[in-house]
Parts: C-alpha cells; sequence; structure tokens
C-alpha cells in the first residue's frame, strides 16, 4: 500500500510555527519515522495551483489513497475541492489542530464534503491514523 500526502501552505513551518498549536516537532522528522512503518511519498506547496496539479497528477498512479492537509486552502479553495472531487483516488482530510475547536472562519471544510472521510485534532498522529484509513 503506497500513500501520498499533500500538505498546503505553510506547513513546511510545523516545529516552528504556533507550536502550542502544531507542536515542536518538525513535519521531515515525524514522516521519517512513520516512513518506517508505511510506505508514502510527500508532496508541499504553498501555490493553489500546484496542489491541484499534484492531486490530478496522482490520480493517474497506483496509490492505495491521498492525505490531504490543505492548510487555509481548506475554508477557501473552491478549485482544491472541486479537484478532489474530480479525481477517483480516495482522499482523507487530515488536519493537525482540530479545526472546529479554533476560530470561526477554520469550523468550515470545503473540501469535506468531497473526501472519504475527516480526521483533525490528533496532533501529527492525524497522518497515521489516515494512513491506517488507507490501509484497510
Amino acid at each position: 500500500m503506497k500513500a501520498l500526502i499533500i500538505n498546503g501552505p505553510n506547513l513546511n513551518l510545523v516545529g516552528t510555527r504556533n507550536p502550542e498549536v502544531y507542536g515542536n516537532q518538525s513535519l521531515d522528522e515525524y514522516f521519517s519515522k512513520l516512513s518506517k512503518k508505511y510506505e508514502f511519498e510527500v508532496f508541499q506547496s504553498n501555490v493553489e495551483g500546484e496542489i491541484i496539479n499534484k492531486l490530478q497528477e496522482a490520480d493517474n498512479q497506483n496509490y492505495a489513497g491521498i492525505l490531504i492537509n490543505a492548510g487555509g486552502y481548506t475554508h477557501t479553495s473552491v478549485a482544491i475541492a472541486d479537484a478532489v472531487e474530480a479525481i477517483e483516488t480516495p482522499v482523507v482530510e487530515i488536519h493537525i489542530s482540530n479545526i472546529f475547536g479554533r476560530e470561526e472562519f477554520r469550523n468550515k471544510s470545503l473540501l469535506a464534503p468531497n473526501c472519504i472521510g475527516h480526521i483533525s485534532g490528533f496532533g501529527l498522529k492525524s497522518y497515521e491514523l489516515g494512513l491506517e484509513v488507507l490501509k484497510k
């Protein structure tokens, strides 16, 4: 089982940005440990169009599924939501923090209706939980 993890804007700063929300460990460190248990590729971009291109490109490959943490685009990008809806590869929405316990504007996900599931609020472990879902 091979998965693709797509991370959106500012997730390259996890470990240094708002450690009280996202923790002190970088995603690179976390994914290095996680790669001992799961097979996955990681793509990160701060650019909306690059995320859309990666979703469309990934649909033509043999991924068991895609985990997407679209960061702030979760709440604003109709285009990314449309791309998730347009592909056949299953997509699980992932968030490190509990988006429903934060600012009101973060309580709405445009992607969620097009995903097979949503995992948020478990810190970096949200990624492992998503990979477990795709394994089944």
